[in-house]
């Protein structure tokens, strides 16, 4: 199967990065994952330029659609084509923030798999974490249920462009959830998870501040 195979190659490459880290005379699946991670969403950093991008530009349509909105509240259909007109006269897509995500999600799949059924040796531990092959007690204090929690509200923060009722509801109850089922994960993929977090909002961060998301795609 496909998949299957996908999922290989991604502990292929864990095994790949814990051997540097032997080499390096510090073994450790703990940094081998991070590693991973890091090499993982820079390969995918062209996605994320294009999302940001698109976030960009519906960010910047932002009080245009407002007044389309109020003045057309009482009309859904000339609403929907007056939107229409505002989308192909600016020039953005408004489902094209979502296609990064989608592509994505195939390798989101695959390292979940890869981290949750890769075979460690010897019941490894990295910093507080007796064990990245368990859940609790592996984690006793939830740390790392908490920082995915949190790492996942700034990461959603930041894209987040129409602070509706229902999606700031939805930046909130996201991160909860996310905390709550990492607790039954293995923590490598916790720590999987928190370190893609944080390199998703740096890289976040850097694009919305250079020129070329400034000025659109």
């Amino acid at each position: 199967m496909l998949f299957d195979y996908f999922i290989g190659l991604m502990q292929s490459a864990l095994t790949f990065f814990f051997d540097i880290t032997v080499s390096m005379g510090f073994p450790n699946y703990g940094i081998a994952i991070i590693l991973l991670t890091v090499v993982i969403k820079m390969a995918l950093y062209p996605l994320t330029v294009k999302q940001v991008k698109s976030m960009k530009a519906m960010q910047d349509l932002s009080p245009k659609m407002k007044a389309l909105q109020d003045k057309y509240k009482d009309n859904k259909e000339k609403l929907q084509v007056e939107m229409a007109k505002l989308y192909k006269d600016s020039g953005v897509n408004p489902l094209a923030g979502c296609l990064p995500l989608i592509v994505q999600m195939p390798f989101l799949f695959a390292i979940f798999f890869a981290i949750r059924d890769y075979e460690y040796a010897s019941n490894p531990s990295f910093l507080w974490l007796a064990s990245l092959a368990q859940a609790n007690p592996s984690d006793p204090y939830y740390i790392i249920p908490a920082l995915a929690a949190i790492t996942t509200y700034f990461s959603s923060k930041q894209t987040t462009t129409d602070m509706s009722q229902q999606n700031k509801a939805m930046l909130i109850l996201m991160p909860l959830f996310i905390g709550w089922i990492t607790i039954s994960f293995p923590a490598g993929l916790g720590v999987y998870w928190v370190v893609s977090n944080l390199v998703q909002i740096a890289q976040q961060w850097w694009l919305y501040r250079s020129p070329e998301v400034q000025k659109g795609a």
